[in-house]
């Protein structure tokens, strides 16, 4: 189910003092499995002193590139970013799963349409892939990016975003947000209303934007989703991924009780197998699973990649984080499995199914 092929490193580049570009030789025989749309990401698996580590990273090339290369910016503490940005060497191999990802842009050459993207920090990793795909593959479109970081040493891909700026002048703008530095052009401190205002209803005023690409921390997101429904944006056309998970804190952790014993009669279905068990409701789904040693799909288990996406054939669960499915997708029963309790006496979830 999950998927993962052993592709050797080809080339790190490192892109800023804390973050490196990864990018991965793929054989003949794999190019369409690993064959993707602009923005989605892959899963690495490695061990690491031990234990196995999965992380999920954009892709940053276009779909058209040839590519499949991912950038990893260390994080405080992070395990597998630290040995992204310290160990890693071309040559070394990974475990890689085929590219997943609800985030994307597909291009059309015959319309004419515009973007405007907004990215804070590493969250500029899909969207490079997206700016990618729209000035290569929708020829008369315009592109609009807002870009934030400390300062411009900390600003991943800037000069390849120059380049871009400099190839399609016409046709790509970016404006820089930096909230350390204060720099020629660019706007002193964070993306917040007065970025969006300034950018969408005076800078480019003249420009009617048919969809709209967030991707950063959660407060970036919610900031801007506000301020463009203000302006009246339908939010079909507001597209965003969290880069950040919501702090443990603010998420609910008492599922709803299921009966006196708080357990759940599970069947779950994965490569077309059904396995049926007893579960506690203090679980969620995917650490029932894992518990049996199913192959259910999983990676960041925090509520903020798709790859535990399950269906529910059978019965109810509540999610305590969802900042991906839609209303719509809820109600066909779709959930992140490493979000859901189980708030029936039995369910059915069925992972091939989605």
């Amino acid at each position: 189910m999950s998927g993962f092929h052993k592709l050797s490193i080809k080339n790190i580049t490192r892109e800023t003092d804390a973050s490196v570009s990864i990018s991965f030789n793929v054989t003949e025989n794999l190019k369409q499995e690993f064959a993707f749309n602009a923005g989605q990401y892959i899963t690495l698996k490695t061990d690491i002193n031990g234990n196995e580590v999965r992380r999920d990273y954009s892709l940053c090339v276009s779909p058209k590139s040839g590519e499949l290369k991912v950038a990893v910016k260390e994080v405080k503490d992070g395990t597998f970013s630290a040995y992204a940005n310290s160990d890693l060497k071309v040559g070394d191999t990974l475990e890689v799963a085929s590219p997943k990802g609800r985030f994307i842009f597909e291009p059309n050459d015959k319309k004419t349409k515009n973007i405007a993207l907004f990215a804070a920090g590493s969250g500029i990793t899909p969207i490079m892939s997206i700016i990618k795909c729209a000035l290569e593959e929708e020829v008369h479109s315009k592109v609009i990016l807002v870009y934030g970081n400390k300062s411009t040493k900390d600003t991943m891909f800037l000069n390849e975003l120059l380049e871009l700026q400099h190839q399609y002048n016409e046709r790509f703008s970016i404006q820089f947000v930096f909230s350390q530095t204060d720099e020629d052009n660019a706007i002193f401190g964070r993306i917040e209303k007065s970025t969006v205002n300034y950018v969408m209803k005076n800078k480019h005023k003249d420009i009617d934007v048919d969809a709209f690409y967030l991707c950063g921390p959660e407060g970036m997101i919610h900031t801007v989703k506000d301020v463009l429904s203000s302006h009246g944006i339908d939010e079909n056309r507001i597209h965003f991924e969290l880069f950040k998970a919501a702090k443990s804190s603010e998420i609910s952790e008492k599922p709803a009780a299921v009966s006196q014993s708080g357990n759940t009669k599970i069947t779950v279905i994965v490569d077309d197998e059904e396995t049926t068990f007893e579960m506690s409701a203090k679980q969620t789904i995917l650490e029932a699973a894992l518990d049996k040693d199913l192959d259910a799909p999983y990676s960041c288990q925090g509520g903020i990649c798709s790859s535990c996406l399950g269906k529910i054939k059978e019965g109810e669960a509540t999610m305590t984080q969802n900042n991906i499915l839609t209303e719509s997708e809820v109600a066909e029963g779709l959930i992140l499995t490493c979000q859901a309790h189980p708030t029936t006496a039995t369910i059915v979830v069925d992972y091939d199914d989605v």
